[in-house]
């Protein structure tokens, strides 16, 4: 617990992080990679480049001071799983403070006085050591688990199928042959490519291992896992989607590539009997997907309305798996599959969420639905807008966000990324 004077002086700063905010946190990333440039083989590069990741944790800097007195109420585990997922030591947090903490001393300048660089030291040690706590209990339960593992293990690539002309599904095999972990879905792996560099980040002489995650995209098994990647076009040469552009041009059957074990805590609760709503636009459709079809096996009669919302049926995936997963359950009339083209609906609005939320459900039951998003923020964004309107509540709205934690459905959920201090 922080100190009553340090929470009065971590809340003062308000003003000056709204001000300050991002320029201490590029001048963090750039010092930071300088003196430790071997982090940057954890660091999403793009994210780097096009400010997203300095914004978000800029954002979440200034609401952890808005919310200081409450940082004991917020959910540690979306980071906690990313952090395991990327191999977060202990060992980094005290070279993360130093130059996050420095940052601030050098842009705020005088502002940055004694006590508000004391206060802020003091927040920053409680908030490390509460992630440190919880990553040392998951990485433990992750490594004990049956077919578990620790840091990386090689794969090889078994199988590729092509969904749609910029959506490839990769099967992976354990290259030992041994038991592979089991995964909540919902769950993603970690992939770690090691590749020239592109000339724009990494000089093109020198070799850069990336760091990406993928949801699993197929229900748990005990013989592979699967992703399903969808290929980043990058604006006038640059490189986006790196990775992913590696995985579709280049990675073939009987290639390795290393991953850590499943993680992410945007899991589907099968303990529960209420009607499920599932909602996804464009690639956001794995993580749901996954949920769909265990929730099928695990659960059969329970009533699930599943929306999946893509341009048209040319950039739909999983096209056959969806039409026998429909036919397959057709006759219990609790699974409703749902496609929204909007070549030629339009974008998902309040009265195509009406329209088709609610064909196996009656209305007394929509207060209970437990809600899935995934997809892009705007998507997610006005979705979770129009559910509300609806009469869904907030609490059952759950969401995945691909990239830098930060708050995309309303200021209160804000406190779910809160003690990110860190985020990669």
């Amino acid at each position: 617990m922080l100190s009553q004077k340090s929470i009065q002086i971590i809340k003062s700063t308000v003003p000056l992080l709204e001000k300050y905010g991002v320029e201490i946190t590029r001048l963090f990333y750039k010092n930071m990679f300088e003196a430790q440039p071997q982090l940057l083989n954890i660091f999403n590069h793009s994210n780097q480049r096009n400010q997203k990741q300095p914004v978000a944790l800029a954002n979440t800097i200034l609401q952890s001071a808005i919310h200081i007195e409450k940082l004991n109420e917020i959910n540690l585990m979306p980071i906690v799983h990313k952090h395991v997922a990327l191999g977060i030591t202990p060992e980094m947090y005290p070279i993360v403070g130093a130059h996050l903490l420095g940052a601030m001393k050098i842009v705020m300048q005088d502002e940055a006085t004694p006590e508000i660089m004391a206060a802020w030291t003091e927040a920053y040690r409680a908030v490390a050591q509460a992630f440190m706590d919880a990553e040392e209990d998951l990485y433990f339960e992750t490594e004990e688990q049956i077919g578990g593992w620790k840091d990386t293990r090689e794969f090889v690539v078994d199988r590729i199928e092509e969904e749609t002309p910029l959506i490839k599904s990769f099967y992976f095999k354990p290259l030992d042959c041994k038991e592979i972990a089991t995964y909540i879905p919902g769950q993603y792996i970690t992939v770690k490519i090691t590749l020239q560099g592109d000339g724009v980040d990494v000089p093109t002489d020198k070799m850069r291992t990336y760091v990406r995650h993928y949801s699993l995209s197929d229900k748990p098994n005990d013989e592979h896992y699967r992703i399903s990647v969808k290929k980043e076009l990058g604006k006038n040469n640059t490189p986006n989607g790196i990775v992913s552009n590696h995985f579709h041009n280049v990675i073939k059957v009987g290639d390795i590539v290393p991953m850590s074990v499943p993680a992410g805590d945007f899991v589907v609760d099968n303990d529960s009997e209420t009607p499920i709503l599932l909602i996804c636009g464009g690639v956001g459709i794995n993580p749901l997907f996954s949920m769909l079809k265990e929730t099928l096996v695990q659960q059969p009669d329970r009533k699930i309305n599943f929306i999946f919302c893509t341009h048209s049926e040319s950039t739909q995936p999983f096209k056959e798996e969806l039409k026998q997963l429909e036919d397959d359950y057709k006759e219990t009339g609790n699974l409703k599959i749902n496609l929204v083209y909007s070549e030629n609906q339009g974008h998902i609005n309040k009265e195509i969420i009406e329209k088709y939320s609610t064909i196996n459900v009656d209305e007394s039951e929509i207060a209970e639905t437990d809600v899935y998003i995934c997809g892009p923020v705007p998507f997610m964004m006005q979705v979770n807008k129009d559910l509300l309107k609806l009469g869904y509540h907030k609490e059952n709205v759950h969401y995945e966000l691909f990239g830098p934690l930060t708050p995309v459905l309303e200021e209160n959920q804000m406190l779910r990324g809160v003690k990110n201090i860190i985020e990669n």
